[in-house]
């Protein structure tokens, strides 16, 4: 079979990677095309565009690149039809994703969407494109299938995908070292306005070590510029080696997102920490006001385990005292106990094999 897929982000670029694995598995003979990253570019060597050049965070970032976002929107659409896929697989990436696939279905094609757009979070009317365009929804967090459930919808709930990524090996804690990690997310946008205040209170722990986990789309020398202009004396800077550093860092200051997750699975204590442009802000709070928390670890858990900076809230002062508390004895103790809550709640594996045999057999069953 032929199959089309589309991802925003790295965390989306790995986990249609890892189903493309296991498609390759059930269906050796598969051809693939992708919007993505590295990981699916080395999976189907067939990448269309790599996110980096489509891929925008926040509300006004989105406006203001409105025009590129639509004339990506109009070259993928003429794309699936020159490639003609048996399936379209979506990984995340909702606001261009539910567009192409509302075109999709009324082309006829078939749509799957692997990782569930966050409806429950905000635009929950989405449910009506939902329900018309999309064939099959697998989501990843415990609470979602019984959310789409009220909303009388069928979804099938896979487990969370990190939870193969993250083998029993990599999550072994090693002897965690005076250490602490960086992950300052993977846009320019939120670099730009998060990685120069986690650099501010490197001067305050001389006898720690900071290491920035690099995003897969950037290099060494984007952090360098940061770290020059702060005058950072002990802070390096690592190339795929994300979990490697967690696993054997004391604390790490985490942007929201996939992060906060592989953070938590890793039993690294950890902060949040988020900043955007005010108009972003300003319109997240007026359209997420059902939300309490920012970060998977307490969305997942329903209640504040983990410390989350937020806008004016993240400052020296503020990472410097949370910094205080979760490198204690007792601080590291409550956190581990939270990051245990949390594995159990997601007890389930092999999220990418379930969700290829599901979108094979879908296929198979509708052509006998």
């Amino acid at each position: 079979m032929r199959y089309y897929i589309i991802a925003g982000e790295a965390s989306g670029d790995l986990h249609g990677s890892n189903l493309i694995k296991e498609i390759k598995k059930l269906d050796p003979s598969s051809e693939f095309r992708c919007w993505g990253g590295d990981l699916l570019k080395e999976q189907s060597n067939n990448l269309v565009k790599h996110y980096k050049t489509y891929s925008y965070m926040g509300f006004y970032e989105v406006f203001i690149n409105l025009k590129k976002i639509l004339n990506n929107i109009s070259i993928c659409k003429k794309d699936i039809l020159e490639f003609k896929p048996d399936a379209i697989i979506y990984v995340d990436f909702p606001g261009f994703n539910m567009r192409i696939a509302r075109w999709a279905k009324s082309k006829n094609f078939t749509n799957h969407f692997y990782i569930s757009p966050q409806i429950w979070a905000w635009k929950e009317n989405r449910i009506k494109t939902i329900r018309k365009v999309i064939d099959q929804m697998f989501v990843i967090l415990p609470f979602e299938k019984e959310y789409y459930k009220k909303l009388k919808y069928d979804v099938f709930y896979v487990g969370h995908p990190l939870l193969d990524v993250l083998n029993e090996n990599i999550k072994q804690n090693l002897k965690r070292e005076k250490l602490i990690a960086l992950l300052p997310g993977s846009r320019d946008q939120e670099i730009s306005k998060i990685l120069p205040v986690m650099l501010s209170v490197t001067k305050y722990f001389k006898k720690y070590q900071f290491t920035i986990c690099a995003a897969p789309s950037k290099t060494k020398s984007y952090y360098k510029k940061f770290i020059k202009v702060y005058n950072c004396e002990n802070v390096d800077i690592v190339e795929n080696q994300t979990y490697n550093v967690l696993r054997k860092s004391s604390a790490a200051l985490v942007a929201s997102g996939t992060a906060t997750l592989e953070a938590a699975l890793i039993k690294t204590p950890q902060i949040v920490c988020y900043k955007s442009s005010w108009i972003s802000i300003l319109i997240g709070k007026f359209l997420l006001r059902n939300i309490k928390f920012i970060s998977l670890v307490n969305l997942i858990l329903n209640k504040s385990a983990v410390k989350e900076l937020i806008q004016n809230d993240l400052s020296t002062k503020n990472i410097l005292e949370e910094l205080e508390i979760i490198l204690s004895e007792d601080g590291k103790e409550k956190i581990i106990e939270y990051y245990n809550e949390l594995e159990n709640l997601l007890n389930k594996k092999g999220a990418s094999r379930e969700t290829a045999k599901k979108i094979i057999n879908y296929h198979l069953d509708s052509n006998s």
